[in-house]
């Protein structure tokens, strides 16, 4: 990787992370200590299941830039601390942010180029430049009848998104923790962190705020079990035997340790493209052959994943 650049990362989206371990005569400790734990944080997928190409790109970044390795919180909520700067500094400068305002057509003109976006409530809304910033699931149902034979836009029927749950438990004493975002190899958690040390507006020197990631949590991903389908009670009681078996001095599964005092299960059946092995080439650039229509997003084709 370090010789031959990035035409060799790409080179190796053929292969999921244990076929490149084997092919190059690795020891399944590297699955086992690097893989596993590598895999799930970055596309919440086994590593038999994702594309290597994925985790060299992740690799190529730590080695090439200063700050490739940092990672950081933010100190409260998302649309307080995210959302609303960005709202503010468009507001600020004559812009508008319309929320509640779901798409119903991208509505184009003969030539194929976009017209207006149709909303759901018959408002038009007609700019210079359009970007859509929808989930590649979501996108291809968007796609209108004129641009869906085009080549570039056919490709997108080859990705869709992996699925995904977050947790979020409160528990009534404070577990020993570190001030850091941790990676997991354990066959249902990925990563996870104790916000009441990590996050300025959940912090709490007495009790617990767990945010994990469940995954994988479907066969697309590796999974055995498809848990989208679960209950939240069994997704709840599943997560505390896996934390009990990770600090068995701090959590029980029958909870005569620790107390999960109240828990909220997100469940999501779509999120960032499912990166498994010979994908890449489908990655649609941001730059479309519409000229006045753009894509963003995890699964178009970018520098970075």
């Amino acid at each position: 990787m370090l010789i031959e650049g990035q035409s060799f990362i790409d080179a190796q989206d053929e292969l999921s992370c244990l076929e490149f371990m084997r092919k190059y005569n690795m020891p399944e400790r590297i699955n086992t200590e690097v893989f596993i734990a590598m895999a799930k944080a970055l596309d919440f997928i086994d590593p038999d299941k994702l594309s290597m190409t994925v985790v060299l790109t992740a690799m190529n970044r730590f080695l090439n830039e200063d700050n490739g390795l940092q990672m950081a919180f933010l100190d409260g909520n998302q649309p307080d601390r995210l959302c609303k700067p960005m709202k503010d500094y468009i507001e600020e400068r004559g812009g508008k942010v319309l929320t509640k305002k779901r798409l119903k057509e991208i509505v184009v003109n003969e030539d194929g180029s976009v017209k207006h976006f149709s909303l759901a409530d018959g408002e038009v809304v007609v700019a210079d430049e359009y970007v859509s910033a929808m989930p590649v699931d979501i996108m291809k149902r968007f796609v209108p009848k004129k641009w869906s034979a085009m080549p570039f836009f056919r490709q997108m029927d080859e990705l869709e998104g992996i699925p995904v749950i977050n947790l979020h438990m409160w528990f009534d004493k404070k577990l020993k923790n570190v001030d850091h975002l941790c990676f997991s190899r354990s066959p249902l958690l990925s990563v996870y962190a104790d916000m009441s040390t990590t996050c300025k507006e959940y912090y709490d020197e007495e009790k617990s705020m767990l945010e994990l990631v469940f995954a994988p949590c479907s066969p697309i991903a590796g999974g055995n079990v498809n848990w989208i389908k679960k209950s939240n009670e069994e997704i709840i009681e599943a997560t505390m035997g896996e934390l009990a078996r990770l600090f068995p001095t701090e959590i029980a599964a029958d909870g005569s340790k620790a107390k999960l005092l109240k828990y909220a299960v997100v469940k999501v059946p779509r999120s960032v493209y499912a990166a498994i092995p010979g994908r890449n080439k489908y990655r649609p650039s941001q730059e479309t052959p519409i000229p006045n229509f753009s894509l963003c997003g995890c699964y178009t084709s970018q520098k970075y994943l």
